[in-house]
């Protein structure tokens, strides 16, 4: 039976937040527990440092935050190869030879990265390897040859962009070296978690997050303070549902859909305050991350360890890493010392 390949991971640029946990984590985990895939989990610094090249200390900072987070939620080195992308050579030279067939018009054109371009505001100042880091991105999965590669919505026309690289790559030099991936995307109301504030993302960079790493008495604070129907100022008031903040939340992360059920009929009825749906919604959270937050603190105790758990996983993945550009540089016949 063939084993499917999976390669997904996240940049580091800080502590990772529940939203990362609903988005794509608790699924990592699932994954890797099926035992159906092959999974690399990698940390992509080097696509971090594409806009924060000028602070690397907060990347070198945010890995072992993000080693941490992966270990925490259940992330087994025993099972998932978790990596360092700068840690593999072999992507810098696939990287080169991809960026041969990818014109400066098609970056251009990917939604995705005009997107990012314009939150970023770089206006006419984008640095180059941010412009070109779907191909990069192409790199990194064609390098474990994985097939499946989980991501949101927003990320579709970087898999499309893969696929052309991939399908570019094997037509050019008639083989079939590279393996065209496919999205695996979450489930849904799996998505994107508004913010604490009611804003649509949960970001780092707004502060509205409930990291996975907080404290109980952070996260309780943190609950007790999130977007609710801003015209329910008295319990007796009927309240809103919709855009309210505590019940996507609790929609989210709740499994007792009944209760939840209950509690938005008697909201939208009124005689239901804010800080008892809020107390519930913080019962809720804390379950689920107590055990993350205990595991965090036992992996907390020897930091060397987890950069040698890093290391054990980067040494795997360049035995695979070097194995395909090996394929690539014959394919293309540049091993000129075979």
């Amino acid at each position: 039976m063939k084993t499917n390949t999976i390669l997904t991971g996240d940049r580091p640029t800080g502590k990772l937040h529940i939203g990362h946990y609903l988005g794509s984590l608790k699924n990592r985990v699932k994954l890797q527990n099926e035992g159906k895939y092959k999974m690399f989990i990698m940390i992509a610094d080097m696509q971090a440092l594409t806009d924060n090249a000028r602070d690397p200390q907060k990347v070198r900072n945010s890995l072992i935050q993000v080693a941490l987070d992966y270990l925490s939620v259940g992330i087994d080195p025993a099972k998932t190869n978790i990596l360092v992308q700068s840690q593999i050579p072999a992507l810098n030279e696939l990287t080169m030879y991809y960026l041969d067939l990818v014109t400066v018009s098609r970056l251009e054109r990917n939604p995705t990265v005009k997107t990012e371009i314009k939150q970023k505001s770089f206006g006419q100042s984008i640095p180059a390897g941010f412009l070109t880091y779907p191909v990069s991105q192409t790199a990194d999965i064609t390098a474990f040859k994985a097939d499946t590669v989980p991501v949101g919505d927003d990320q579709e026309p970087m898999m499309e962009q893969a696929r052309e690289i991939v399908r570019t790559f094997n037509n050019t030099y008639n083989v079939d070296t590279l393996v065209e991936p496919e999205g695996y995307f979450p489930p849904k109301g799996q998505g994107r978690l508004p913010g604490i504030d009611g804003n649509a993302k949960m970001s780092k960079s707004l502060g509205n997050c409930i990291y996975l790493s907080d404290s109980a008495d952070e996260v309780t604070k943190k609950v007790m303070s999130m977007y609710t129907d801003p015209d329910h100022v008295h319990v007796e008031d009927p309240g809103k549902i919709e855009g309210n903040t505590v019940f996507t939340y609790l929609d989210a992360f709740g499994t007792d859909k009944e209760k939840i059920a209950q509690l938005k009929e008697q909201y939208q009825a009124g005689g239901l305050g804010d800080v008892k749906v809020k107390r519930y919604l913080n019962d809720v959270l804390q379950e689920i991350l107590e055990p993350i937050r205990n595991r965090r603190a036992e992996y907390e105790k020897d930091i060397p360890g987890v950069y040698d758990i890093l290391k054990k996983g980067s040494d795997n993945a360049n035995i695979v890493a070097n194995q395909t550009l090996s394929e690539v540089r014959k394919a293309i016949g540049v091993n000129y010392f075979d």
